[in-house]
């Protein structure tokens, strides 16, 4: 189990770095765009985790810890409204209750809530691709 988690921890905040880096635009930040980009560590690691939180309740739910490894229409369902749910607190508090960041005229906003589109998109968009790279390469682990 511990390689399953390790390896979708690790391409889980690999495949969001970049998406971290190319939502900049969408956010006020002060300094250089090198000082923003840097700062983008820090959520690629917090969405790791949140890749691994979607995981998790799909265990619980699925009673396995394979689910994603073949993942039929009800595990993508799962998917979609954990990441969904789970984007939308982090957003919400992190925009509303904490303040930590604000967004650009350009930041498309979820009707109703005000939060940004792009980061909840994010949660739906990523940890299909991630789980799936992630069963790739344990496969291909346990062939060689």
């Amino acid at each position: 189990m511990l390689p399953r988690l390790a390896a979708l921890f690790v391409i889980a905040v690999l495949l969001n770095f970049p998406w971290e880096v190319a939502q900049m635009p969408l956010y006020v930040e002060e300094g250089s765009w090198f000082e923003f980009a840097l700062h983008c560590i820090i959520p690629s690691l917090g969405d790791g985790l949140i890749v691994m939180l979607i995981f998790g309740v799909g265990w619980a739910v699925r009673g396995r810890s394979d689910w994603t490894d073949q993942p039929g229409w009800a595990a993508y369902v799962l998917m979609l409204m954990t990441g969904f749910s789970v984007a939308v607190m982090v957003e919400w508090v992190g925009f509303y209750g904490l303040n930590r960041w604000s967004y650009t005229a350009s930041m498309p906003l979820l009707p109703g809530l005000g939060i940004g589109v792009v980061p909840v998109l994010q949660m739906l968009i990523l940890p299909p691709i991630i789980f799936r790279m992630t069963g790739w390469w344990l496969a291909r682990q346990q062939r060689a």
